[in-house]
């Protein structure tokens, strides 16, 4: 069975992340189809990138990025819980993506994004940066509006119509993360 980790991008106080980002492990972990978990940005700390190698080489000096490259090695598939600031996805998410290279490559990921627009754009960024590390992300994706998905913009209150598009999301990151995870059996030449 594969494993899914679901990365809680915001790290900003007050967050609407969290909330979102719980329903998503809610209802995944009523699935049988993978083992999902919850990987808060917040909880890694980690400052801005400061490994004197670049991530390709895997040649890590600094225990924080052990750490996170650990957690992201073990994982098969991500499915991103995203804002989006400023037409893109958070500035947290973004260098926490960029201290690592291998770890992410040949696996497959999703988007749950939230923001005034659905967090459209953040997903859009996320799909140009997923292709240069080698993640097969998934077409379904889940759009939130901040208009009405949240009660005054704060209290995360999801439409009953987003629960099939997660499913279907989740579907095609556990279907590709598992034929994925037999490429990553085969020797690099």
């Amino acid at each position: 069975m594969i494993k899914v980790g679901i990365i809680l991008a915001s790290t900003r106080p007050g967050r609407n992340g969290e909330a979102v980002a719980r329903w998503v492990l809610e209802n995944a972990s009523q699935r049988t189809d993978a083992e999902y978990e919850l990987v808060d940005l917040q909880s890694f700390n980690l400052p801005l990138l400061d490994e004197p190698l670049p991530p390709s080489f895997g040649q890590y000096t600094q225990s924080h990025t052990k750490t996170w490259s650990a957690k992201i090695n073990s994982l098969d598939a991500f499915v991103f819980v995203t804002p989006e600031y400023n037409h893109s996805l958070p500035g947290a998410l973004k260098n926490a993506i960029d201290f690592l290279y291998g770890e992410w490559n040949n696996k497959s990921a999703g988007f749950v994004s939230y923001g005034t627009a659905g967090g459209a754009r953040a997903v859009e960024s996320l799909r140009l940066i997923m292709a240069e590390l080698q993640v097969a992300d998934v077409r379904s994706q889940v759009l939130l509006s901040l208009f009405t998905d949240f009660k005054d913009f704060r209290e995360f209150q999801p439409s009953p119509v987003h629960l099939p598009a997660l499913n279907t999301m989740l579907d095609q990151v556990v279907a590709w993360g598992e034929a994925l995870k037999e490429i990553r059996k085969v020797p690099v030449a």
